[in-house]
């Protein structure tokens, strides 16, 4: 295992009497014993008003990085560099699929138009404004070894956001738009930022010719779908094993472990097919929890929602210890060999070109939303938009490992500059984590306690009205006699034009219980287990 690899320390201290490598024993102890603080000082801050478990991490793990060096005698530690493998591998697919398979999908389908153009059409405008952004200054800094490449690679890079901080903060029951949207976009964001960098990779920038262009969007937009369809056929593909062969009856343990091993798969698959894991495991999480979930016994369901949870939550912990220890790998920061001033101008360029484009579209693809919007209480308000772009300005993990690939081991910029380029990004990271971090949960609750009425579209369930509505157009118009049928598909156009979103949620669920469901299974589908609840209920009916 890479994890394995990264983790041995220089002076390697082998028992004779143990198969097991001392160095790697240590470094075992010591990550899980900082997992356990974490989550009992955590708990303790629970209701402090500037700090947050994943801002404790960051702090624990930069304290232990002192530590360690403090013990070498200020000499490098392999126990504190970062290795992509670990993280993408083995960190990140449980967290992106638990985010699938816990989301609301009532109020994430609700809100996937603005979702889908704030976490897509947004960051491929904070893409494009970086990318131009760095390109612009770094020539004035002085750093010109960087090519086309290398300038658009940033740009990927730096708009991968990292929203937990502000969803720790957020009440999904209280302010459900605002959740949704925050936390919807965060995940899309990060598999655009993803796609778009691997779209970046696999161009040839030597021969540069008008299809250029082109041939980025068309290389994104095939990552992107064709990654939805293979995690969207997974989950089916789990849901139908399921319930055609109804592990249930002889043990529990195996359909819990099916549907763990095939989530699982379904990133590896992305990776191996060159995809987008991320999208991937996060749409076949939703699919799984839509069908696969509900045919399984009344004690996996249990026994899958707080695993997949607890998994997630110890993933996100050890990335923001990782990265905290990684942050102080003295390595990195000799090899970069420049000035503090240069190191100052270079982070604060990154930081500025974050804000800009940010901000650059959360008000402006705000405002166009708000133009389609007829109803005033259904606009987003201005507070809104400012918590939005509050969000997203934190960097974490994503953008870390995204930077160790393209700047550890490359040809085409120089060492130093390679270095000064991890070493900014890990600078940014640490600021907005632990400053804006630390700001979130005051600065939002004034916000949203300034305006204690209730959020704009939190409470647009209105859409149950539409709903009659087009159930009743559907019908047929009752005043007409003879020739209505030409009524109903006018209507269900009218109605798709003005409430698209009703319509097609109207839809697809008819579509869902008529044809998915009898083939998928999901809600109604109840497995039969002598001696359970379910089964004793059947038994005596």
């Amino acid at each position: 295992m890479g994890f394995l690899d990264a983790i041995q320390t220089k002076h390697s201290l082998q028992d004779s009497s143990s198969f097991l490598n001392t160095s790697t024993v240590i470094a075992l102890c010591l990550f899980f014993t900082l997992l356990c603080a974490c989550i009992v000082i955590g708990h303790l801050l629970e209701e402090h008003r500037w700090a947050n478990e994943s801002i404790t991490a960051l702090l624990l793990g930069l304290c232990t990085g002192v530590v360690v060096l403090l013990v070498s005698k200020g000499q490098s530690s392999k126990i504190l560099t970062f290795n992509e493998d670990l993280f993408f591998l083995y960190l990140l697919p449980p967290i992106i699929f638990n985010a699938g398979f816990q989301v609301k999908k009532k109020q994430f389908f609700k809100n996937f138009s603005i979702i889908l153009m704030f976490g897509v059409f947004g960051t491929i405008i904070s893409f494009c404004l970086v990318s131009a952004g760095a390109f612009l200054l770094f020539k004035k800094i002085g750093i010109k070894s960087l090519g086309l490449k290398g300038y658009l690679a940033i740009g990927a890079i730096l708009s991968a956001t990292d929203s937990v901080c502000t969803l720790q903060v957020l009440n999904q029951e209280e302010t459900p738009f605002l959740y949704s949207v925050v936390f919807g976009e965060g995940v899309v964001n990060d598999a655009t930022s993803i796609v778009l960098y691997n779209s970046v990779l696999s161009l040839d920038f030597s021969n540069i010719d008008a299809l250029t262009a082109l041939k980025l969007l068309g290389t994104f937009l095939y990552l992107f779908f064709t990654s939805t369809i293979l995690g969207v056929a997974t989950g089916l593909l789990s849901a139908f094993i399921i319930k055609t062969l109804y592990f249930g009856r002889h043990s529990t343990d195996r359909e819990v472990a099916l549907m763990m091993i095939m989530a699982y798969l379904s990133y590896m698959l992305a990776e191996l097919l060159n995809l987008s894991g991320i999208l991937t495991v996060f749409f076949c999480g939703i699919v799984m929890s839509h069908y696969t979930w509900h045919n399984v016994t009344e004690g996996s369901r249990i026994t899958t929602k707080h695993a997949f949870a607890t998994i997630s939550f110890i993933s996100e912990t050890f990335i923001f210890l990782y990265v905290g220890m990684d942050a102080l790998d003295i390595d990195k920061w000799r090899s970069s060999k420049a000035s503090a001033g240069t190191s100052i101008a270079v982070s604060s360029s990154f930081l500025a070109l974050v804000l800009i484009g940010r901000a650059a579209f959360v008000f402006s693809l705000s405002n166009i939303v708000n133009l389609f919007k007829s109803a005033e209480g259904t606009k987003v308000e201005l507070r809104q938009q400012f918590i939005i772009w509050w969000a997203g300005l934190m960097r974490g993990a994503v953008t870390v490992a995204l930077s160790y690939s393209e700047f550890a081991d490359t040809d085409s910029t120089s060492t130093q500059d390679s270095a000064l380029m991890i070493t900014s990004t890990i600078i940014v990271v640490l600021f907005s984590t632990v400053v804006f971090g630390s700001i979130t949960k005051p600065l939002i609750g004034a916000v949203l306690l300034r305006h204690a009425k209730p959020m704009v579209s939190d409470a647009t369930d209105i859409a149950s009205l539409e709903d009659l509505r087009i159930l009743f157009l559907e019908n047929g118009d009752p005043g007409d006699d003879g020739n209505n049928q030409p009524s109903p598909k006018a209507s269900s156009l009218r109605l798709l034009m003005r409430f698209p979103t009703s319509t097609v949620h109207y839809f697809w669920r008819k579509f869902d219980d008529r044809f998915m469901r009898p083939v998928f299974g999901g809600r109604g589908f109840v497995p039969y287990v002598p001696g359970s609840p379910t089964g004793a209920q059947d038994e005596t009916s």
